[in-house]
């Protein structure tokens, strides 16, 4: 059954690589059953409720990925979004978290019109292979900075200089106008997280070099158990395994929509659509890539049914209760052990249903253990940049920029708009105008529409 449903041979896998793969992306993404609740609840929302909506939203949308588009590709609420959601709606100052997630709600359905109106698809034959491969390297580069970030191993902090300040003229050098103030600092090997990080670093990547299967897994299994006599793993007293959460106050169905349909929300819509339009697609791409599903130009007939379940999870999640659905740059870290087809999905889906259950012993797994994988994972997206041809500075100019703004702003969004707007500069000024897909025209006025005049940061 499973043979005829995710067409296992036909993708070269089996159902133990499956399942392994799908364990290793949700012991990466994990961390959003905890977090998500964390953010959201500087709404005024419940920490438990938000819990519910984040795992039943997550888990049943993913498990709709793996049967219906047979895709390695899982979902949950999106980081970044949670936050621009819990900023919009902080409590006693922005709009009520209702009608915020009413208009996560009418995001949803714009996505789904552009998706059945195949707008979303066409951006699969508009964006340059360049800029694909380029996406991949991105996204490999932004999943290394979430590992550092979670590890405590290295710090980067980049902040504005308000006002500008002129350096250089109390030495007599040329002057410089200063923007921004960088502090970069090693975490302190006296703090237990960045000892079991790197521990956990050297032994996930000697499973690697040794080409063991469920490498990233068991690094992730192995650093945690490390964590223990460090205290990094903490195991609570009295401590039982499972445990339902509170239930006695969900959100199922608390947005409001018409509030957010109020002329003064539609910036807030069309950022939530903005953001959510390009992650997603360059997640998608980036990690069908990694998973050899794109063929020689850079395509997959999956790209487009993968994009109408995203659609539909983002108002779903919504009803559910929690901010924007998401696809997950995590799920490389599944494809990176092997997984190829929607049983990968699956097995993370039912995971995440199970998370109401087991919610307690999800939570024993420590950022400093899945640090590892997601820096590993990192370098395994990373190597797309061989494909890329930098000898065409038309080409390789609007990549270099897409996949270094990523990281740099922490932000998938950013690097993507950068590279389409050189893109289309260049090929214009040298002549070259008929390389440029109509519809990166489009998105060329679109793009900068919302950084100059809608406040786009």
């Amino acid at each position: 059954m499973l043979e005829q449903l995710f067409k296992l041979k036909e993708n070269n896998t089996t159902v133990r690589t499956e399942v392994v793969a799908g364990l290793t992306t949700f012991m990466t993404m994990a961390y959003i059953l905890f977090l998500n609740p964390n953010i959201l609840a500087g709404t005024g929302m419940d920490k438990n409720a938000v819990f519910f909506g984040t795992a039943v939203a997550a888990g049943i949308v993913t498990i709709a990925m793996g049967l219906y588009v047979n895709f390695p590709v899982a979902l949950a609420p999106g980081m970044g979004l949670n936050a621009y959601f819990a900023s919009i709606a902080a409590q006693g100052q922005g709009m009520a978290w209702e009608t915020a997630l009413g208009a996560v709600f009418i995001s949803g359905i714009i996505f789904l019109i552009l998706t059945v109106t195949q707008i979303r698809q066409i951006l699969m034959v508009a964006i340059p292979n360049s800029m694909k491969r380029a996406i991949t390297v991105g996204i490999g580069l932004f999943i290394t900075i979430v590992g550092f970030k979670l590890s405590e191993l290295a710090i980067v902090v980049a902040g504005p200089v308000i006002p500008p300040t002129l350096e250089g003229l109390q030495t007599g050098g040329a002057a410089t106008l200063k923007f921004f103030e960088w502090n970069l600092s090693m975490g302190s090997f006296h703090n237990p997280s960045v000892i079991v990080t790197v521990i956990g670093l050297v032994i996930t990547s000697i499973l690697m070099a040794r080409r063991v299967k469920g490498s990233l897994l068991i690094g992730i299994l192995l650093s945690t158990i490390i964590g223990i006599p460090f205290g990094v793993t903490v195991i609570p007293e009295n401590f039982s395994p499972f445990a339902l959460p509170d239930l006695s106050n969900v959100y199922v169905g608390k947005l409001d929509i018409m509030g957010a349909l109020e002329i003064g929300i539609w910036t807030v819509v069309f950022t939530f659509t903005f953001v959510e339009l390009f992650d997603t697609f360059g997640t998608l791409v980036g990690t069908a890539g990694k998973a050899g599903l794109l063929d020689e130009n850079g395509q997959s007939p999956k790209i487009g049914k993968a994009m109408l379940v995203d659609a539909m999870g983002v108002s779903f999640g919504s009803f559910m209760g929690t901010s924007t659905i998401t696809s997950y740059v995590e799920s490389a870290a599944g494809v990176g052990e092997g997984g190829r087809t929607g049983l990968t999905a699956v097995t993370v889906g039912v995971l995440f249903l199970l998370a109401l259950v087991i919610a307690p012993l999800a939570g024993l797994i420590p950022n400093a253990a899945t640090a590892p994988a997601l820096i590993i994972v990192g370098l395994l997206m990373a190597s797309a940049i061989g494909d890329i041809d930098f000898n065409d500075f038309t080409e390789g100019f609007p990549a270099f920029l897409t996949f270094i703004i990523m990281p740099f702003t922490y932000n998938i969004a950013n690097g993507i708009a950068a590279g389409i707007i050189f893109y289309t500069v260049l090929k214009v000024v040298t002549g070259r105008a008929k390389e440029v897909h109509w519809m990166m025209y489009l998105l060329f006025v679109i793009i900068v529409a919302r950084y100059l005049f809608l406040g786009g940061e």
